[in-house]
């Protein structure tokens, strides 16, 4: 559709339907294709592809259209229902001001001998409202919004650190879909019970995930929040993985159409995540006095053979109880914030909405029965016991317990020993004719963030279940799993959606992921994983808060933080960070050099030097203290220096020729007692011909916000 800019307002124009959308107040108006020619001076400047609407990010501000300024087509849905993914947006604001260049894409109809109004002249009293956003960092595509003049450079900045937010929200998180001609927002078992399919899409529009607009038909885009990835997959098991076709011992073989010989199915996952309670992880924790939960996400898996669809359908959602964790720690302790009788209510009132939807319920708890996370297992169940309903069903699995030592695969306990319960919930089932069949119930599963164990058993479950759809439909043998090419494919999707939904709730992608995507837990998945929990420390600490302000002004709600404390406690923090990192550095160089000069000969040369701990069980000493080792290294040997804080010197150290080194392992360090807290490197050597010494390092502070690049420039 084409975007129009008149002295009043902003025409959206599409065949013989137009859009005006006022620039002095906002008011939105439907008028005839012919009225541009009654707008004064017209402008076309460039294509978009839809309105998502208006925000205001302050109340000094003006109102901010905000436009599809990109897609891109995830795929087909069954009836081949086109589905969208926003990868850019525009945001105008609704002001008498100049636009600065939006670098829309440009209409072949109206840009040739029509260039846009020069910027006017604007004298140093005029009002200028700037507007900067990550597109202007990545692309620098200039998105406009004007600032008064002389504001306070701090608000500038807050308001540009908003905005900034939300570009980052559609455009980096891969998180908003839409269609056309499909309802995303509603199960195919749903669609298929509605009497409402002759109306408007967006009046259709399921409440929990959108909000209704009373605009009329061709402008609303219903819009999810959430993922969707479509596959089309090949059931044969006579083509040969990847690793093998590309073995120089394997033979070429002719190529061939495995279309028309073997069966072939469309596998979708929709994830729809719900506009209530939203908000990052830190900031929205738990239920509220409505009955909502943070974190809810209803999660749609379709199988589509020929005429036939057949969906499964599962939740997950924060632990309905009143409880918080204060993120200004990393990993901080969870903690209720109201008492066992006060929560009935709220509890109830979850499950009532929820059994309205559902039917039934089977809850998945998998959080720990021991240690920080017992209290909100423990008040989980103790409410369920008190709500006392046949509907709902209560399962515990304590995943790290069972999956200790990176095993997985023991997942597969819980999926069998729920497997009567899998089968006889079924699943929707639809074709040409009508409804065949109706999932009853559904599992809600669920653990401290509902993200990565949560992933993981959603995972499994639904695998159980699309093998029984193929097998009932005859695509796959009775006694035959399904191929692995399809697996990979489908573990692949799987770990896509644990890492939208991570990003959109805690900021980083999913932990565990490496497990979801192939099947096994490897040593880089730990170290990734590592690296992400930092990583989740530091979004939660400052930019959260920001992200929730953004969040709430999109739903309409009230920011209730101090935003301008933050960035001032932001600014200050960074700060005496970089200068306590100045100090810090400043001090290891000096320390470096000196015994770089003390302890290398003459004929080597310096490459680098690391200031690092030992973490090695057998050699810390007695006290539990960390033991300060400088790793120096020369084009022929590295230095092993044990250096003794309190008397400022090194006491001991070794040389080690490089041709001693044998192999060079990272990983989490060793510990006795807990989890590992950081990640290490174990260096093998040679001593005078015998194998088996080592030397265990890591670096000499956990930063969590650095980004884990900097601490393992050294492996």
């Amino acid at each position: 559709m084409e975007l129009f800019q008149a002295k009043n307002d902003y025409i959206l124009q599409s065949g013989d339907r137009a859009l005006w959308c006022s620039r002095k107040d906002g008011t939105m108006t439907v008028r005839p294709a012919t009225d541009l020619l009654l707008a004064w001076n017209p402008v076309c400047l460039g294509l978009v592809e839809g309105v998502i609407g208006k925000i205001q990010l302050h109340t000094e501000l003006p109102l901010g259209l905000v436009l599809i300024r990109q897609k891109a087509l995830v795929g087909h849905l069954p009836g081949n229902h086109k589905v969208y993914k926003i990868t850019k947006i525009a945001v105008i604001p609704l002001s008498e001001e100049e636009p600065q260049e939006l670098e829309l894409e440009l209409c072949k109809k109206h840009h040739f001998g029509i260039d846009k109004p020069e910027k006017l002249a604007q004298s140093p009293d005029e009002s200028k409202f700037l507007m900067k956003t990550l597109s202007q960092i990545k692309s620098n595509v200039a998105v406009p919004i004007k600032k008064k003049v002389k504001e306070n450079k701090e608000k500038e900045r807050l308001e540009r650190r908003l905005l900034d937010e939300l570009y980052k929200i559609f455009m980096d998180s891969d998180s908003f879909y839409y269609s056309m001609t499909y309802d995303l927002t509603n199960t195919v078992q749903r669609q298929g019970d509605s009497d409402e399919s002759n109306l408007p899409l967006w009046k259709r529009v399921r409440n929990r995930l959108c909000q209704r607009v009373p605009e009329v038909d061709f402008w609303v885009i219903p819009i999810i929040q959430g993922f969707v990835q479509v596959e089309e997959l090949v059931v044969n098991y006579n083509e040969s993985s990847d690793e093998e076709r590309s073995s120089p011992e394997t033979p070429p073989q002719e190529l061939t159409c495995v279309d028309d010989i073997h069966p072939r199915f469309t596998v979708a996952l929709i994830s729809r995540r719900s506009r209530h309670r939203a908000g990052m992880r830190y900031k929205r924790r738990g239920v509220d006095t409505d009955g909502h939960v943070a974190n809810y996400v209803e999660t749609e898996q379709l199988i589509h053979v020929h005429s036939h669809t057949l969906s499964f359908v599962q939740t997950r959602g924060s632990v309905p109880v009143f409880w918080s964790q204060a993120g200004y720690r990393y990993n901080p302790r969870p903690r209720l914030e109201k008492g066992e009788k006060e929560t009935i209510p709220y509890f109830a009132a979850h499950f009532e909405e929820q059994l309205k939807l559902y039917q039934k319920q089977v809850i998945i708890n998998l959080v720990d029965q021991s240690g920080r996370e017992k209290l909100i297992g423990d008040a989980y169940l103790k409410q369920v016991l008190l709500y006392n309903n046949p509907n709902l069903t209560y399962v515990s699995f304590d995943f790290h317990e069972h999956c200790r030592g990176m095993k997985f695969e023991n997942v597969q306990t819980l999926t069998d020993a729920i497997s009567d319960i899998i089968t006889d919930m079924r699943w929707g089932w639809v074709d040409q004719a009508g409804v065949i069949c109706k999932q009853e119930g559904i599992f809600r599963v669920n653990c401290m963030d509902c993200l990565d164990r949560t992933n993981v058993v959603q995972a499994a479950i639904a695998r159980v279940v699309m093998e029984q759809q193929l097998k009932k439909l005859g695509v796959m043998p009775p006694e035959q799993p399904l191929p692995l090419k399809c697996y990979r494919i489908y573990q692949v999707m799987w770990a896509n959606n644990g890492d939208t939904i991570s990003r959109q709730y805690a900021g980083t992608a999913a932990l565990k992921g490496d497990f979801t995507r192939t099947g096994e837990r490897k040593l880089a998945g730990v170290m990734k994983d590592g690296v992400n929990s930092a990583n989740r420390y530091y979004l939660n600490r400052f930019r959260d808060a920001y992200r929730q302000a953004v969040i709430d002004l999109m739903m309409g709600l009230p920011v209730t933080e101090d935003l301008y404390s933050i960035f001032s406690k932001e600014k200050e923090h960074e700060e005496k960070e970089k200068e306590s990192q100045r100090g810090a550095q400043e001090q290891v160089s000096l320390l470096l050099q000196t015994y770089m000069q003390l302890l290398l000969p003459d004929d080597e040369k310096f490459h680098g030097g690391w200031a690092l701990i030992n973490c090695d069980m057998s050699l810390v000493d007695a006290t539990n203290k960390d033991v300060d080792v400088l790793l120096l290294l020369s084009n022929s040997a590295y230095y092993i220096a044990y250096y003794d804080e309190e008397a400022d010197k090194v006491n001991q150290y070794q040389r080690l020729n490089l041709e001693g080194l044998e192999k060079i392992e990272i990983g989490p360090e060793p510990t006795l007692f807990g989890k590992p807290k950081f990640c290490c490197m174990r260096l093998h050597y040679r001593n005078e011909e015998t194998s088996g010494y080592f030397h265990t390092l890591r670096a000499a502070t956990r930063n969590p916000e650095d980004d884990g690049k900097g601490r393992m420039q050294f492996f």
